[in-house]
Formats: C-alpha cells, structure tokens, sequence
C-alpha cells in the first residue's frame, strides 16, 4: 500500500485540514484512491499511470479513458500526458452518499490495444463542511406538573449531513434548576432533577447546543409549559418499520401505515403524526397523514437514482408528548431501462486482406437496471461476416468470420442488438457502417483472350489498328490499368518500330505504312498493368493481318526487251505470235 500525504486543501465551509492520501491494488485489478470530498476541479487524486506500471505516454498510445461504472456520470478525468487522475466534477459526500459510513465511486478506465478494463474506488472522505441542525428552531415541551424526578423526555436529536467525527458529537444543556441533559446512543433526553411548581413557574426557556468536531455550533431554545399532568406518552406498535415499494409506483400508492397509541385519555391522548428530521428529497416522495399514519407515494421512486428511504416518524399526542420510531422503505427494480450500446472503438476502414477473427471495433452495453432486468444478451442480426465475442464486463469485441471480398461488398451495415432479460425483456439496436479498405488482388483481365487487327498496305503512318481493353475490379490507382508493348522482333526490327499502344485507352497505331508484298502479318503481345503496390498484369496477344492493294502493273518477264529487238518478224503470219511468249505478272511472293 503506497501513501502519500497530500497538502492542504480550502474547502467551503469548513476548516482548512490535512487528510491521508492513500493508492493501492486490490487483489482482481482494482485501483482505489483515497481523497476529501469537495476538492476543486483540475486536483490531482493521485497518478494512474505509475499505479498500473505503465509509462504516461502509453495512456494516449492505448487512448485510455476513464468510463462512470453504471451511473454514466464522470467525476474523474484522466491526464493522458502525465498519468494523473484529476477531479472533474464537484464531489459532495453527502450529495452522493448520505449518512453512509463510507462512500464508494466506481469509475473504470479502459486501455485498447491489447483491451485492458481496470476499475477505479474512490473513497470519498468526509470534511465538515455542514453543521449541526434541529428541526426546529424552538422545541415546544407541555409537561405537568406532576411529572416525577426523574422523569425523561425524548427531544430529537439535531442532524448533521457529515459523517463521523464530523457528524454531531456532543450536547450542551444551559444550566438551568430543573432539568439536566441525558445522551446515550441516537436519543437525547432531558431528565428531570428537580420536581415543577407551576404556581412558582409555569414557563421556562432552556438552551440546548449541538457540537460536531468542527464549528459553529447550533443551538435550539427549549419552551417548557408547565400542566397539569400528561403523564404517557404515544408508543409505537413497531421501533422499526419495514416496508418495500416497487419503483414508478404511481401517487397515492399506500406504502405503510404506523400507528401509535397513547393510554391517557380525551386530548391527552389523541396522537398525530409526522415526519421526523428528514431530508428535502423524503418530503418531495413521500406523506405522512397526520390523523392516520399513512404513508403515501407523492413523487418519483427510481430505483436507479435512489435504492432505499430511512425516515423517522413522529407520534404526539395532544399535550405534546412525543415518541419516535424508524421507517425503512425499500424501493425494488422494475425493468424501465432498455439497453444503451456504445461504440467504443471502430477500425475504419478494414482492409479486406485481414484474417478470419480479426477484432475490428469493441462494443459496450449498459442497462441500468439491477440483477436480472440489468443482464444483456447481444447479437448481431443480419447475416454478414461478422460476430460479437464476450470480452470482459460488459464488453464484446466484433471480429470477422471469414475473408473479405471489397470487389463483392464494399461496405457493410451492421445491426446490433441489446435484449435484457426483464420481464418483458427491452431491447435496442445500433447501426454500425464498416467500410471495406482495397488491397491490390486482382489483376487486368482482358475482355479477349486474343484479338486480330486487318489493314491494307500502303496505309498511313499513325492510323489505328485496332483497340485492347482490360478490366480490373480494384479501387482507384489498384484499379488503373497502363498499357504497354512487351518487347519483341518483326523482321529483325523492334516491334515499336511497326505499331504502338495507347498506354491510358488501349487503342493500338500503326507507325509505318506496311507493303504486302514484303510482310502479309505479324503478331505483338500487349500488357495490361495496374498502378497498385506491388503492381499485377496480363498479356494479350494481337495478331496484325496486312490485305493486298492492286498496285503493281503486269511486267513482261520473258523474253526480255532486248531479244524482242532482234526478233524477225516471221513466215508465216498465222502462227504469230509464237507460243513460248508469255505474260507474267510482277507480283512477286515469298516464294
């Protein structure tokens, strides 16, 4: 248990004071933190990050944060620089706790990569920061005259907010010649020590002062009437009355009915009733006939905001005579709270390489509600990739089921659902867009897996041969598909010398006019590249057939022109021209 002394702190309406400040661990985790109530914001509680062994800039490497346990209401805050716990909402004891001898904050700090829940304890020390009250600020005592030494009446005791040593310590009777003060436990009599003459004195005045351990002090005037006698006085049937109320009871539900009776008769013993010292929050719910001692629903019971009611009650009778007895109602959970789901983290986008199980976002669920109306199932409810596994607490991570495809779904809309286990059971949804990042999978694929290209000769330099186009299904630049020529001969000349490809269309151009009678066809291969990261490609193979053009005019072959000077014309016409002359085309072949 490491302790630390913390230095003064001023706090309204009270005395400046040094309390201990106390960090430890408890045995599952848990971190406490010890500190006075009423600290002013921005104060530092105590260093989170040492406390869990943790170097301050993991804080924000991990995005800690510190989440209100059920109540959805933060009175801490994290400094994620320098690991301190810092207060970050007015903290009254009193406010949060009541007259409860220690006063609990549950606060939990979450830490993601790896997902780390640590709950955080704050002990709320109590400072004395209220005074001593009575209820009133003068008691009225009917006592008869008759009353025997020794006799006791019950006076209520004055209330202090502050717990403790801060809580109301002693009384102090003014000295007087009658009546002397008795303390024991909750009750404070006054004691009879010398008898009354109401014919020496039929009224007096006695000052009593409550004390706590602080200042000021708080006093109250005692009237004493002296009567005729009145000498019993109301008793209750029950010290202690118990009862249970179901919560969003409507108005004028009966809760309990006390009753007390008083064996004096006519007015001395007709008994009233009503509350005790009570606070402002019992008066707005609750009423008390004054004739019947019924007590009703007037206001609001939440279960979630106020689990149990502890009042006192009155019972007088005509003279003024008093008794007291405790009322204890318990407010019992109904199921008036769906589920609240948060979204605590979300990997936006998700690339679609990632491997079945991966956690992509961490899911929270909150029911304010108690026991079984408080218990959650969570589910997703279409069918996608996804699922949701318990994790610690209330937390559930969403994971992946399977391979993504971005090219078959892109996005997703996840829907998840929160149903309790009340009766009837309230459910909620969430709605959840997960977006699938691209990874460059798939390569160009061609529309053909050949294609064939038909020109005449003697065509233009830069006219078009024909058009390749490819496909490919990944997004932006792993989408973009470049053509280009895969390096090749035709003729024993490059093949960049013959045509060339349009590297953003595909469209391919011729760069010389071609002659039919050197080069009927050819063949060049294109690649298809995309401008992902490695890149991906294909190839394609394009077949060029060169058609004939008629522009060769006939040559005469044999005989040649010099023979045909020489020639004599013949003999004999008739058998002109010899058979051995022949017309022969100059189309030359390869062959």
């Amino acid at each position: 248990c490491l302790s630390t002394t913390l230095p003064s702190v001023p706090l309204t309406r009270a005395h400046t004071f040094y309390f201990l400040f106390l960090l430890f661990h408890s045995s599952h985790g848990d971190v406490s933190f010890s500190f006075p109530e009423e600290m002013q914001r921005g104060s530092v509680i105590g260093n989170l990050a040492k406390d869990l062994g943790l170097e301050a800039s993991a804080l924000s490497g991990r995005k800690a944060r510190i989440n209100a346990d059920g109540s959805g209401k933060r009175y801490c805050d994290l400094n994620a620089r320098s690991g301190e716990l810092i207060v970050a909402d007015r903290i009254d004891r009193e406010v949060l706790c009541g007259n409860k001898a220690s006063c609990i904050l549950k606060q939990e700090v979450v830490l993601e990569n790896p997902l780390e829940l640590h709950r955080i304890n704050l002990h709320i020390q109590d400072v004395n920061d209220n005074a001593p009250l009575f209820k009133d600020d003068l008691i009225d005592l009917e006592i008869r005259e008759s009353a025997v030494k020794g006799a006791r009446f019950v006076i209520e005791e004055a209330h202090d907010a502050d717990v403790g040593q801060n809580s109301v310590q002693q009384y102090l009777l003014k000295k007087n010649d009658n009546f002397v003060l008795s303390v024991g436990g909750n009750t404070v009599e006054l004691v009879l020590d010398k008898e009354l003459d109401r014919e020496k004195e039929s009224e007096m005045n006695l000052l009593l002062t409550a004390l706590d351990g602080g200042s000021p002090r708080r006093s109250v005037v005692i009237h004493v009437t002296v009567l005729d006698a009145n000498d019993n006085a109301p008793v209750f049937s029950k010290a202690v009355y118990k009862a249970s109320l179901p919560e969003n009871s409507p108005p004028d539900t009966i809760v309990i009915n006390v009753r007390a009776t008083d064996a004096d008769e006519g007015v001395n013993g007709d008994v009233t009733y009503d509350f005790g010292h009570v606070s402002g929050n019992i008066i707005s719910v609750f009423s008390i006939s004054p004739v019947t001692g019924e007590i009703k629903v007037t206001g609001v019971t939440d279960f979630e905001e106020k689990a149990s009611y502890e009042m006192r009650v009155e019972a007088k009778d005509g003279l003024g005579l008093t008794s007291y007895a405790k009322v204890i109602i318990d407010i019992t959970d109904v199921n008036d709270n769906a589920p609240v789901i948060n979204l605590k983290s979300l990997a936006y986008p998700v690339a679609e390489n990632v491997s079945p199980g991966t956690e992509v976002g961490i899911i929270n669920v909150q029911d304010r509600d108690s026991e079984k109306n408080g218990q959650v199932r969570c589910s997703i409810e279409q069918n996608v990739p996804f699922k949701l596994v318990p994790s610690i607490k209330n937390y559930y991570s969403l994971v992946t089921t399977e391979q993504l495809d971005r090219e078959l779904v892109s996005d997703y809309n996840i829907t998840i659902s929160a149903t309790d286990e009340g009766s009837p059971p309230l459910s909620s949804s969430k709605s959840v867009l997960l977006s699938v990042a691209d990874i460059n999978d798939n390569p160009p694929v061609f529309e053909e897996q050949s294609y064939s290209a038909y020109v005449s000769e003697n065509n233009k330099a830069g006219c078009t041969l024909c058009s390749v186009s490819a496909q490919d299904p990944d997004w932006r630049q792993n989408g973009t598909v470049i053509y280009s020529l895969l390096p090749s001969e035709v003729n024993g000349a490059s093949v960049s010398s013959y045509v060339s490809v349009n590297g953003d269309t595909g469209v391919i151009h011729a760069v010389r006019s071609f002659d039919y009678e050197h080069l009927r066809s050819f063949q060049v291969h294109v690649m298809a590249r995309d401008n992902g990261s490695p890149p991906l490609s294909s190839n394609v193979s394009v077949s060029v057939f060169i058609s004939d053009v008629n522009d060769n005019s006939p040559q005469i072959l044999y005989p040649s022109p010099e023979v045909t000077r020489h020639l004599r014309k013949p003999q004999f016409e008739p058998n002109w021209p010899p058979a051995s002359i022949r017309l022969i085309s100059l189309k030359q072949t390869k062959h």
